[in-house]
């Protein structure tokens, strides 16, 4: 009895997961991940839809009109036309030609809403997933958990959406990191961000994670969501979709999230834009950047950064799109607090010297589903008249806990200890103090006897306790960072022997 009332307690995203994961089968989880997000969008549309929908039916006899787009365009509703409403997929559900009912549900929904045209996944019909499998599919997302058309039912498929998001993620491993930034590393990001209101910009957006995570923010601090606006850029077109998919389900206009083959740096989709906040988990150490091309970019202000390598390119990126008094906090691997690699070092000192860098905080060990580089966040700050001179430095290694063998996330409690320290700090409270082992508030003018490294350990120091040590998790940690050096290594001495190649060559 006690297995039983334990099921029956979990929450119910947990609960759709595990049955749609039961109705995946064989199917990579890849290819599934279009065919379940998919439908719980077109579920979500159809809430929205049919509670305006029951209202207009009400106010007929003064002159409304159910069937009139444009009555929903001025509530922000999608419109959905009458062979995809969920009531009709329902009915067709045990069909076997369910999948091309949904496919050109749709086409239909797209015709009608031209914010939609190009993002909806139309594979139903030709997916591995067999017609009685995708009608059970439209049955538990379509449950009666979810029948009531209340904001709060549309609210909870959100919920869901973005639960199974992460769940994908994590089946995907690898692949799946290069779309979902993990929730816990997001929210960490926002909170010590505060984007209460202005322009939030992710130049490398993913599956839209950061965009979530303000609007929720916001929202739970008594603000106004309207005050805030989205700009957005993705490489990878499913991700895109997938993005788009994501904020339009929370309401967020998308109309500034952008797609291109070519990438932020050789096709900046929001080259005028001045933001309030920049957050973003660019791809660790990406030698295939285009960085060759770009030699002359005017965003290099602090230094020319190595083809080999964009993570100083993506610095100096965000940077270039920081308003006056703007903010950034994104996510570096960790060799960029240390590497000297083709004039790297000269811009970071560049940086510090300058006195963009507010904090840097170092990160547990396997938060990230497709790497194990070990990570940091960097924050940036324009013109700051408190604590100038000074950056604060947050050693977070041994924080966080395992969710499964592979896999970290940090807790509440450890985002907010975290935040709170670097609010109490750059507002200049009496209350901040240095933590041994923890944080430390460090001048520049120490830094710079260090050689400008930014590694927190350096400058946090040791707890006074150390019993709790973990030798094997610390271990793992250094073994990642030796082969990383490694791998940075190698790519230095590859870049070497190509120069050669070019001289002689020349010669």
């Amino acid at each position: 009895m006690a297995k039983v009332k334990e099921i029956q307690e979990e929450p119910l995203e947990k609960q759709l997961w595990k049955a749609a994961d039961k109705l995946r089968k064989n199917i990579d989880a890849a290819k599934y991940k279009d065919v379940v997000l998919g439908l719980i969008f077109l579920r979500y549309i159809s809430i929205s839809f049919e509670s305006l929908y029951n209202e207009l039916v009400k106010q007929q006899a003064d002159g409304a009109d159910p069937e009139d787009r444009e009555e929903y365009m001025a509530e922000n509703v999608f419109y959905v036309p009458a062979n995809a409403r969920w009531s009709y997929l329902v009915s067709v559900a045990k069909n076997p030609l369910i999948g091309k009912y949904i496919d050109d549900a749709m086409d239909a929904i797209e015709h009608e809403n031209k914010t939609l045209k190009g993002i909806l996944p139309k594979v139903f019909s030709r997916s591995e997933l067999d017609p009685t499998s995708l009608g059970e599919l439209i049955d538990l997302i379509g449950n009666s958990t979810l029948q009531n058309t209340s904001t709060k039912s549309a609210d909870l498929l959100g919920h869901v959406f973005e639960y199974f998001l992460g769940e994908f993620a994590l089946a995907e491993g690898k692949k799946g990191g290069q779309f979902y930034t993990p929730r816990s590393v997001v929210e960490l990001l926002v909170n010590m961000l505060e984007p209460y209101k202005g322009r939030v910009l992710d130049p490398c957006c993913g599956s839209g994670g950061m965009f979530v995570q303000s609007e929720k923010f916001v929202k739970e601090h008594q603000g106004r969501i309207e005050n805030i606006s989205v700009y957005g850029q993705e490489s990878n077109q499913t991700t895109w979709r997938l993005c788009k998919m994501n904020l339009a389900i929370r309401g967020i206009d998308a109309s500034q999230v952008k797609w291109n083959t070519e990438g932020s740096f050789l096709n900046d989709a929001h080259r005028d834009v001045k933001a309030d906040f920049v957050m973003a988990n660019p791809p660790f150490n990406d030698s295939d950047w285009s960085g060759d091309q770009l030699r002359s970019d005017a965003r290099w202000q602090y230094g020319v950064p190595p083809a080999g390598n964009a993570n100083f390119a993506w610095i100096q990126h965000f940077i270039y799109h920081l308003a006056p008094s703007g903010q950034a906090g994104f996510v570096l691997a960790k060799g960029s607090l240390t590497s000297k690699t083709a004039g790297e070092g000269d811009i970071r000192k560049a940086l510090i010297d300058k006195g963009m860098i507010a904090c840097i905080v170092n990160l547990p060990a396997k938060l990230f589903l497709n790497t194990q580089i070990p990570a940091c966040l960097w924050f940036v700050t324009r013109n700051r008249t408190k604590r100038a001179g000074e950056i604060l430095f947050i050693d977070a290694r041994n924080k966080g806990h395992l969710i499964n063998r592979r896999t970290r996330e940090l807790s509440e409690e450890d985002i907010q200890e975290i935040a709170n320290t670097y609010h109490l700090w750059r507002d200049e409270s009496a209350d901040y103090q240095d933590i041994a082992g923890f944080c430390a508030s460090v001048p520049v003018s120490r830094v710079a006897e260090l050689d400008y490294v930014l590694t927190p350990g350096r400058y946090v120091g040791l707890p006074e306790e150390e019993d709790d040590f973990n030798f094997a998790e610390r271990f793992t940690a250094l073994k990642a960072e030796f082969e990383e050096q490694l791998k940075e290594e190698e790519r230095l001495n590859k870049l070497i022997l190509e120069n050669l190649g070019k001289i002689n060559i020349n010669g």
